[in-house]
């Protein structure tokens, strides 16, 4: 992502899949995708009514939209933090009488990528197996209340339940986003921590490299009416 830190928050969970990866670069944490929002150039709610239903776009250069995973390795006996992210995300929420009551996101599973063609081929292939499973989805599952969402500009943190799908395996999740409204925008992010093989995804251990079991699904979406 261009912003250090993802600048986000987050209304439905967007979410983009996780795997484990057998080769890594390491990443200053900065670069990890995951990350409070930035209210730097945040401007004030163009509007108080945010009823009605709000889609997924590719927002500015601060708040643009993507998805994606966060997982720790050590490999040749270096830690090492392996990040793949993308902007094929897609979905819409439905906001009435100030909760956001119905509403997921899709995210194209062919299109997450680190800095290593290698690591990505073996996502696409091994770990996820995206030509099977070419999506990944998060859906809301109880009202979100947003009636305290600020109008300056500033952040308000939610918990969003719902549920999680990587590899057509299905979990619930409760997931504290991130949500701001600048201008005729809503803003979106938040982590989901992640045990891979709850969704069929085997950590790699292949002797020189050892993934851990756990990590993190991101996101940071972008919303307009």
């Amino acid at each position: 992502m261009t912003n250090k830190r993802w600048n986000a928050l987050g209304v439905v969970a967007p979410v983009i899949l996780a795997g484990p990866w057998i080769c890594g670069e390491v990443f200053a944490e900065d670069d990890a995708p995951a990350a409070p929002v930035s209210t730097s150039e945040a401007q004030a709610a163009s509007t108080d009514d945010i009823d009605g239903q709000w889609t997924v776009v590719v927002g500015d250069a601060a708040n643009t939209t993507a998805a994606g995973y966060t997982v720790k390795e050590v490999l040749n006996g270096a830690d090492v933090t392996v990040v793949g992210s993308t902007t094929e995300v897609s979905g819409s929420v439905t906001i009435a009488d100030n909760f956001l009551t119905a509403g997921g996101v899709v995210v194209q599973t062919n299109s997450i990528s680190t800095d290593s063609g290698r690591r990505d081929s073996q996502f696409r292939g091994n770990i996820f197996d995206t030509s099977t499973y070419p999506t990944a989805t998060f859906t809301i599952d109880s009202p979100i209340d947003l009636s305290t969402l600020p109008k300056d500009g500033t952040t308000e943190t939610v918990t969003a339940e719902g549920t999680l799908t990587l590899k057509d395996k299905s979990r619930k999740v409760s997931v504290r986003m991130e949500v701001l409204q600048s201008g005729d925008s809503l803003i979106a992010s938040g982590s989901i921590p992640t045990t891979w093989s709850d969704y069929g995804i085997e950590p790699s251990s292949l002797g020189f490299v050892t993934v851990e079991a756990t990590g993190s699904v991101d996101f940071l979406i972008n919303f307009s009416t």
